[in-house]
């Protein structure tokens, strides 16, 4: 007997694109990634619309027109939530309901918090995306989402929100105060791991990029193992995962992935996940990789750069790395590599590049880690115990009464390293 499927049946969503005149093109690239969103939620897109304005209209964001043609489209499809990829402010959210009665709004915002809500694993970042539920929804706290919270569920109410929407804002505001200071001690428990890990002589590399270009699989095949969940699907990972990556010319690095970027990424979300995201700016190097197949390539690398820049990354080094090129025509490969001379072209899932890629690291970081040798006499053997607490030691071999160390040193430790030797 088949077994029966208890799931309850998607829910049937309108996508709205709306953005000013000068930018049509970008409005209908920004729907595809929206309907991607959607389908990521879990919602069944039966219908989409757009709308190119002079100026936004300040009480429904889009035309009164639009409006009632997407009262129409609601009914004719049998349609229950609709989705816009502009966050509302709570005034326009309130209209809409009013004028959609029945219809859940959700704009790009709340649908991106609804997927981080599905795919925090760890209690870290179930914290964090609580957080950043909740500081967007209280300004937006109205009798109409609750009812929905209540009674509808589903997409834009996961998380804390079916569980929270019911509360008096005063009780909201209070949980958002202890979700802070829980973060604070998050954040102070991170920061006690990096001054650890910058005593134990191990270069950090923290793979970043747009959502789904293929980090966590590039990570997996670093580690030679399935390190990370990998799918292909938009924010398929939320919580970093940290693993060790073999270097070229001996030793080894610990490669971090991290959650991904996307345009218009919510500020409540960086701000609620800034903890997670100052393990980008402890970094020794910056892997950015581009997804070289996306037909939104540029913009997505424009996206990429400005929330880098909302970072302290700038004196990181950065190696750019372009996956997926094996789904690229000759032609359009050549055309990249033009463009793009000092970008690595790989393919993580054939592997495909990955050594020089793992090269151009290793070079990279070598700003920062320095590569010595030392010869060291046989009597003052007890010395080697420093150069495995201070550096990474590449190789060792005795010859002529002497043992020559290879290592791999910061200049802090190189130096600090010369002065035990000199007073030997």
């Amino acid at each position: 007997m088949k077994p029966q499927d208890t799931r309850p049946p998607a829910e049937r969503a309108i996508l709205v694109g709306v953005g000013p005149k000068t930018q049509t093109a970008l409005i209908r690239s920004s729907l595809e990634e929206l309907r991607r969103l959607a389908d990521t939620a879990g919602a069944l897109v039966v219908g989409e619309t757009t709308q190119a304005l002079a100026r936004f209209n300040p009480a429904t964001l889009i035309g009164e027109g639009k409006v009632g043609e997407i009262s129409g489209m609601c009914a004719g499809l049998r349609a229950g939530a609709v989705i816009f990829d502009l966050e509302l402010a709570p005034g326009q959210q309130k209209n809409l309901e009013k004028a959609l009665p029945k219809i859940k709004i959700v704009d790009r915002t709340r649908l991106i918090l609804d997927i981080f809500a599905q795919r925090a694993r760890t209690s870290e970042g179930r914290l964090q995306v609580e957080l950043a539920q909740l500081s967007y929804m209280l300004p937006r706290l109205t009798g109409a989402w609750r009812e929905f919270s209540q009674q509808v569920g589903g997409i834009g109410t996961r998380g804390p929100g079916e569980r929270k929407l019911e509360y008096e804002r005063r009780h909201i505001q209070y949980r958002i105060k202890h979700l802070r200071a829980e973060l604070e001690r998050v954040r102070c428990a991170r920061r006690l791991r990096r001054e650890r890990r910058a005593g134990v002589p191990v270069p950090q590399v923290a793979l970043v990029g747009y959502t789904n270009v293929g980090k966590s699989t590039l990570l997996n095949r670093l580690a030679g193992k399935a390190a990370t969940y990998a799918d292909d699907k938009l924010f398929a990972t939320l919580d970093p995962t940290a693993r060790r990556v073999r270097l070229p010319e001996g030793g080894w690095a610990v490669a971090t992935d991290t959650v991904g970027f996307i345009q218009r990424l919510p500020t409540t979300l960086i701000a609620a996940f800034r903890s997670t995201l100052e393990e980008v700016e402890a970094a020794d190097c910056l892997v950015v990789l581009c997804d070289a197949s996306s037909a939104e390539l540029e913009e997505q690398r424009a996206s990429v750069d400005a929330t880098l820049a909302y970072l302290d990354t700038a004196d990181i080094p950065r190696v750019e790395i372009f996956n997926k090129v094996d789904r690229l025509e000759p032609a359009a490969r050549a055309d990249l590599e033009r463009r793009h001379p000092d970008a690595v072209m790989i393919s993580a899932a054939t592997g495909k590049g990955v050594d020089e890629a793992l090269k151009r690291v290793e070079g990279a970081l070598s700003g920062r880690w320095l590569k010595r040798e030392i010869d060291v006499p046989f009597a003052f053997a007890s010395l080697e115990r420093h150069f495995y607490e201070s550096a990474q030691v590449l190789s060792r071999q005795a010859r002529r009464g002497k043992t020559r160390w290879r290592l791999r040193v910061t200049a802090e430790n190189w130096k600090r390293l010369q002065t035990i030797l000199s007073e030997c």
